[in-house]
């Protein structure tokens, strides 16, 4: 059994920070753009939000370096009181949290979103479980069962906020992980169409959500012929002027700062700044920021595919789906490919919380790229995504890997 080499000898995925640094960047020079005017009005200072934005950029970061030099591991120990915390933060927000606009999803002012806690305690929790149960994962009663149940309270406390985008992002990046970590096709297909078909029935009791849904099924452009009256019942409005935006920049864009649709855009510098960085740096602009998300899938892939251990790979999978996952549910939004729904495009929308949480993914993803041992680069990878032998996808607890 080859010997692991020691942590401190390894080097952490150099191409991986260079991506995230690139996308925050980006992130940052799309803030300002789409908040100095609104910084100006209500701050009296352009520069109001993307200095906020810097801050917790700078904080991001430096905690992701702190998460590159934690061994991974330690998080299995600590995954059960991360999750416990994460879901009393979530109760306590639909208890005491602030009423705004008829949803309760904030504390301590505007700072922080429980539920972007709980996207990063849900991936480190659910691959400490997965990998913790090896073949007995493919049995009903002892996988499927019990992991339905614990992504259907985290799942419920979300919708109580309400907040369907990130149960939609919470429910699809575990459902994934328990695929990849072994569950068979019938499992995979059973539970999606129970919880699919759930949420839609939860949907139509939210007359909002339900509003979305039907404005998505409307050509927004035909929807001009229309009263304006008309238009703003059925939730079109911010679709139509999203479409607008984005497709004003043409090829090259109007050049930073000088876009003006986005002035009339709502949620521009979060939601729909996806959009602006359409108007303003056209479709190469776009292809830019979508081949980085490519990017960085590719690479934390790669990280999950040379990990030594099971749950290193589920981790680093959750990871990467995580991420990968909202920045295509928020492009696919914007380009009137999925129905409205509020969630930032990581790492350059608008938003401390989501930024800090974020970066902390990408500092345990670069952790286990730091794990990771020359004898796993020089031969195949031990885990891979088909069935050996009937085996799980994933090594199971007994089965000869690296030695730790």
């Amino acid at each position: 059994m080859p010997e692991r080499t020691s942590r401190a000898s390894q080097r952490p995925d150099y191409i991986l920070i260079l991506i995230v640094v690139a996308l925050v960047l980006v992130g940052l020079i799309m803030v300002y753009s789409s908040t100095f005017t609104l910084g100006y009005t209500l701050a009296d200072q352009p520069t109001y939000y993307l200095i906020r934005q810097a801050v917790w950029a700078a904080m991001g970061l430096d905690i992701m370096a702190l998460m590159m030099r934690v061994e991974y591991h330690k998080w299995q120990k600590y995954s059960i009181l991360f999750m416990v915390f994460t879901v009393l933060l979530l109760v306590f927000v639909l208890v005491a949290g602030p009423s705004v606009h008829g949803a309760r999803r904030r504390i301590l002012g505007d700072s922080i979103q429980p539920s972007e806690i709980c996207k990063l305690a849900m991936v480190v929790y659910v691959a400490h479980w997965l990998s913790s149960k090896g073949e007995k994962l493919r049995q009903v009663t002892y996988g499927l069962v019990p992991f339905a149940i614990l992504i259907g309270i985290i799942a419920g406390l979300i919708i109580l906020e309400p907040d369907f985008g990130t149960t939609i992002l919470i429910v699809a990046t575990a459902g994934s992980m328990f695929f990849i970590a072994g569950a068979d096709l019938i499992q995979l297909v059973v539970s999606t169409t129970v919880s699919g078909s759930t949420l839609l029935l939860i949907i139509a009791n939210y007359e909002y959500a339900w509003e979305r849904i039907v404005a998505f099924s409307q050509d927004p452009f035909a929807m001009l012929q229309r009263p304006f009256d008309a238009v703003l019942a059925l939730d079109t409005y911010q679709v139509m002027h999203t479409l607008v935006t984005l497709g004003s920049g043409g090829i090259t864009g109007v050049g930073l700062g000088s876009g003006q649709q986005k002035n009339m855009l709502p949620a521009a510098e979060s939601d729909a700044i996806f959009a602006v960085l359409g108007e303003e740096l056209g479709l190469l602009g776009c292809l830019l920021v979508l081949g980085l998300f490519a990017a960085f899938a590719y690479r934390g892939f790669k990280i999950a595919l040379r990990a030594g251990d099971s749950f290193g790979f589920i981790l680093a999978s959750g990871i990467t789906i995580w991420l990968t996952f909202q920045a295509m549910i928020n492009v696919a939004v914007v380009t009137d490919t999925l129905p409205f729904t509020g969630l930032p495009l990581p790492f350059i929308s608008l938003g401390g919380s989501s930024l800090v949480i974020s970066l902390m993914g990408v500092g345990m993803l670069l952790s286990i790229s730091r794990g990771t041992t020359a004898s796993t680069e020089e031969r195949d990878a031990p885990i891979g995504f088909g069935r050996r032998n009937g085996r799980t996808r994933v090594p199971y607890p007994g089965r000869p890997t690296l030695s730790r």
